[in-house]
Order: structure tokens, then sequence, then C-alpha cells
């Protein structure tokens, strides 16, 4: 589990959904989510993200406090972590809740990888844990680990709780399509950690941008410019 704690952010929500019981009971107690990706013959128009997106890998224009780079492996000095893009059924949202330390701030689930423990298996786990959600295929994965330094007050603060000195995170995100109805989802998750996350609903790719603490923006940008092919605009949405 990721125990960042970021600055707030505001945003609509609607309560948490405590479900009693998962629809699909896990098939190990490590990996227990379909993993098989999608095969798109001919995927729909990409859905259009701000555009900023499409600046320089590294970056630390936004803000002297961030930096973010993408690379073939992760760098010593930073923790191997995974990011989780969760879209719904149809490909339009993406997943995104608000702390329970801090309600008004807003993100993707994320969470370190253990020890000799691949970053498919953790993204599958750290989901599970944080959202509940067994009903999900893995549709792409980033192809590099996309880098970003702690501000000095959070590393100070997380090195502190986690005994280490990281400089920051080494992330390899991962897109999921949810495949289940909303009221698997249970930021109880499955027991097996303390929960994170007090509210949660579906955002834009745009939304989950803007509602990012800053650090994180420019991480949240390069994975969601990744995904982009495979997300779908909403036919919902004024044009």
């Amino acid at each position: 589990m990721d125990r960042a704690h970021l600055e707030p952010s505001q945003h609509h929500t609607h309560p948490v959904s405590h479900s009693p019981a998962m629809v699909l009971a896990a098939a190990s107690a490590r990996c227990c989510l379909a993993v098989t990706p999608i095969v798109h013959p001919s995927r729909p128009a990409a859905l259009r993200l701000p555009r900023r997106i499409t600046r320089p890998s590294l970056s630390s224009s936004a803000s002297p406090l961030v930096t973010v780079a993408s690379m073939d492996a992760p760098p010593q000095g930073y923790r191997t972590n995974v990011g989780i893009c969760l879209a719904n059924p149809s490909l339009t949202k993406i997943f995104s809740a608000s702390r329970i330390d801090i309600p008004s701030a807003w993100q993707m689930p994320q969470g370190g990888i253990d020890a000799g423990e691949e970053p498919r298996a953790a993204a599958v786990r750290e989901l599970r844990e944080e959202t509940g959600v067994t009903s999900a295929e893995i549709v792409a994965e980033a192809p590099n680990w996309l880098t970003y330094d702690f501000p000095p007050d959070v590393r100070e603060k997380l090195n502190a709780r986690w005994g280490t000195d990281w400089k920051g995170q080494a992330q390899k995100w991962f897109l999921f399509r949810f495949t289940g109805n909303d009221d698997e989802i249970n930021l109880n998750g499955d027991g097996s950690e303390k929960p994170e996350f007090a509210e949660w609903t579906w955002m834009t790719p745009q939304e989950v941008i803007e509602k990012a603490v800053e650090f994180k923006k420019p991480v949240y940008e390069e994975a969601l410019k990744h995904f982009a092919p495979y997300l779908q605009s909403d036919p919902t949405a004024s044009s």
C-alpha cells in the first residue's frame, strides 16, 4: 500500500460503497485478477487529453520541486512502485479516490512492489487491497518506468515513516478495465491492509490530472498519454 500524504484538492464525490462481499473470489492469495490483454483490432478515436500532456518526458517546468523522468529500468535510490489506472467498463472514465487522512486529496491507486514481486502481480495485488476489485483485466502497460522526486517535506515525512532514504518513486503504470459493477468497489479493500481511501468517483482523464497533487501531475500526464489510444470519448459528454 502506498502511504504518500499529499496536498489536498477539491472535487465532487459520492459516498463510499462498502459491499460485504466481492463478486468474484480470489483465485489465489497473491494474484486473482484476469490479466489477459485486450486486443483492439480497430480502436476508436483516442480521447483528447490536456495539451500539456505532450511535453517532453523530463520536465521540471511546473515547479522547482517537480522532476519526472521516463526510464527503461528503475534507478537506484527510488522506491519501486506500481500505478493503477482503473477505467470503467466503457473505457471512458477513470477511478479516483480521496485519502482518509486528507479527504480532499485525490489520486489513482498505487503502492510499493514487494521484494521479488513482478510489477504486474503487484498491480493486481494493490488493486485488490485498495479497492476490493477482482473483476478487471489488464488492457495496457506503460513501456517505461515513470520516476519522480518527492518534494523535500514529503521526502522527510515518508522516509521517517519507512526508515529509508528514497529520493522519490519509480512507477510502472498499468491500465485496467473494470468488468464488474460499481457495488463491487469496496474501499475497505480485501481486509489485508488498513484502508487508505474515504470516497471514490469516476473522473475523466483531464479531471484526474487536474485534481492530482502538483508533484504527481507530470507522472499522471505521462501515464495517461500512454493509455490514451485505449480510452474512448464519453458519448454523453457535450462537444
